[in-house]
């Protein structure tokens, strides 16, 4: 008797074992990684409507910004999930540096301020270069 309860206690480690590594998935596949750099939509479960929506985003993102006299130009807007990355430089002599017109505050607030404005907009993140003086 206490041979059999032995042999149904190792199969049942064995079989929790085999349902605990199917769950995990193979570990020897590479982790995939989405750089935020990167541009290209890696397969994922996004439907095509998030990235609609995204493009979305993007665009009236583009818009506010052009529309800004107190930013500088020319930067890059990228949309994943809602969250934004802009990046650029903030040389900007016509808006008053690094400060805005009034000194009442940074032109990076300033930039941050109109991109949350944008509905959808779910977290901003910068990748800014600035002008060494």
């Amino acid at each position: 008797m206490e041979t059999i309860n032995k042999v149904t206690q190792s199969c049942l480690v064995i079989l929790s074992s085999s349902i605990l590594l199917t769950a995990c998935g193979d570990s020897s596949q590479p982790a995939e990684t989405a750089s935020i750099e990167s541009t290209a939509r890696v397969a994922s479960n996004v439907s095509a409507a998030d990235v609609a929506v995204d493009d979305g985003i993007r665009t009236q993102v583009e818009s506010a910004l052009a529309s800004a006299a107190d930013l500088p130009g020319g930067f890059t807007v990228e949309v994943n999930e809602g969250i934004v990355l802009i990046s650029g430089s903030m040389a900007c002599e016509d808006c008053g540096g690094l400060r805005t017109p009034g000194n009442i505050g940074t032109v990076q607030q300033s930039l941050g301020g109109v991109v949350r404005a944008v509905p959808g907009v779910m977290r901003v993140d910068f990748d800014l270069s600035y002008p060494s003086n």
